[in-house]
């Protein structure tokens, strides 16, 4: 009589799915991975039978995008909300549509507004500055673009004095000699012109 004691093992099989940004490590077999594909992966388990794992893998992937923008004296960046003031390449990241790194780069151009001296000066009754005519003191800017194409603001410090007049009704004999020097010797209207306190007529 022969006696047959028999255990019958069996191979085993697994399936795991991955989604990975760029790679994808698999600690089955120590294979890092930078494409999607069904891979597999064969060790023996715990019955001592082969063990096939088959891994079904995507890989999606970071991207980047460059901008250039020209301002000027700030520039805010509608990617991260940062406000900058000077010209640079700056970066922002965030995740793209398949859940992966994105790197946004901005090459800024920051270009400035500016002044000049300002414009002192004193005038009677009127002043006729940049085409707009002032009839009163005060402190006016005038702005147009500078060479960079950013504003440039010119300032007007404006003193207007006024001029004034007098009557005076005489009545003489004969003639009457003015304050102006001369003698009249018929009745009428006469003027006679000269600066007042504030130098105007």
């Amino acid at each position: 009589t022969e006696t047959l004691n028999l255990t019958v093992n069996y191979s085993t099989s697994g399936t795991s799915t991955e989604v990975a940004c760029d790679s994808y490590t698999w600690a089955c077999n120590g294979m890092t991975y930078t494409t999607s594909g069904s891979y597999t992966c064969t060790y023996m388990n715990a019955a001592g039978c082969v063990h096939t794992q088959t891994l079904n893998l995507t890989v999606n992937y970071s991207t980047q995008g460059s901008s250039t923008e020209v301002a000027c004296d700030s520039y805010t960046w509608a990617c991260n909300g940062m406000t900058y003031t000077a010209s640079g390449v700056y970066t922002c990241t965030y995740l793209n549509q398949f859940g992966c790194l994105h790197t946004q780069t901005l090459n800024l151009t920051i270009n400035y507004s500016t002044t000049n001296g300002g414009t002192t000066t004193t005038q009677c009754n009127s002043y006729l500055w940049n085409g707009t005519t002032y009839t009163a003191s005060g402190v006016y800017t005038y702005t147009t673009l500078n060479t960079a194409g950013c504003v440039n603001t010119a300032t007007l410090n404006l003193t207007i004095n006024y001029g004034s007049s007098s009557t005076t009704n005489i009545a003489a004999c004969n003639s009457y000699t003015w304050t102006n020097g001369i003698t009249y010797t018929a009745s009428g209207t006469y003027t006679y012109t000269t600066n007042n306190a504030a130098g105007c007529d």
